[in-house]
């Protein structure tokens, strides 16, 4: 477990540096964020406006139609959501192979595998609609039961948008092959992400504190400033969501890479100094 724990900590740290040698990364999930909200106002926007909430049946229970209509947004939702995933990873791994990648180089990189990238998308909606439909008419001990195959499935295809970014297989074939480059690497998935994600947690719990002190100074002395320091919490929020979402995709494209090749990524070696030094 040191060795994998070990192999974690050279993986962020290369996705790290990958961030510092490439800040245009973040804007992939910037515009997978934009688009998200754009689908969501898409779906919800004529629900609203002709007022039919009566398609979702009562007491959560949905209708056929309501059904349908949710399938389809998990489908539009999954394609764009691994579309941008698809443009950071290319992007990443091209700088993990030591090029100098653009955002336009992911963006072609996604738009060749679209194909397979909705195909995957249909998959991932039809167990998400499956796990879901059990999770409402299963009891107490049945969505714990519910949860944890949803976490295996989460691990298991954790590494299928790299698998269709550097290979032309169908969907299904790069769900197959996630799932067994996970047998090799689950220990290095779980201890990177975990420490990834709780390093995102203390930075948003920092920013947290900070953003209310100034709210405090706010309404105590100076009220005027209210409007302006909620407005730069908003704004720290979202950066530190783009940057953990940025950090996850990097680290995806590492660790597929790891697997495939055993290597951890060619970086200008004065900028990287002895970080991929043997220990």
């Amino acid at each position: 477990m040191a060795g994998r724990l070990s192999n974690s900590l050279t993986l962020v740290k290369a996705s790290v540096n990958v961030l510092r040698l490439d800040k245009e990364l973040m804007l992939f999930p910037l515009m997978s964020g934009i688009a998200t909200m754009l689908v969501c106002a898409t779906f919800v926007a004529p629900i609203v406006m002709t007022g039919s909430w009566e398609i979702f049946g009562e007491e959560g229970q949905m209708s056929y139609l309501a059904m349908a209509i949710a399938f389809l947004f998990y489908v539009v939702q999954y394609t764009v959501i691994f579309f941008f995933n698809a443009a950071l990873v290319g992007a990443a791994l091209i700088r993990l192979d030591g090029g100098d990648p653009t955002v336009s180089d992911g963006l072609a990189i996604a738009s060749k595998r679209i194909g397979s990238i909705v195909g995957y998308a249909v998959i991932a909606a039809t167990v998400g609609m499956i796990l879901r439909m059990i999770s409402e008419r299963a009891g107490f001990l049945g969505r714990i039961a519910v949860g944890l195959v949803g976490m295996a499935w989460t691990f298991a295809t954790y590494l299928t948008v790299p698998v269709l970014v550097t290979k032309d297989i169908g969907p299904i074939d790069a769900v197959k092959e996630s799932a067994m480059v996970f047998k090799r690497t689950w220990g290095e998935q779980v201890v990177g992400n975990f420490g990834m994600g709780w390093a995102i947690f203390l930075m948003m719990f920092a920013w947290t504190v900070v953003s209310g002190a100034l709210l405090f100074f706010g309404v105590s002395v100076m009220p005027v400033a209210i409007v302006p320091v909620i407005g730069i919490a908003v704004v720290g929020y979202i950066f530190l969501a783009l940057l953990g979402s940025a950090l996850n995709g990097i680290y995806t494209a590492a660790l597929y890479r790891y697997a495939m090749t055993g290597e951890m990524g060619s970086f200008d070696a004065q900028i990287m100094g002895s970080a991929f030094r043997p220990k």
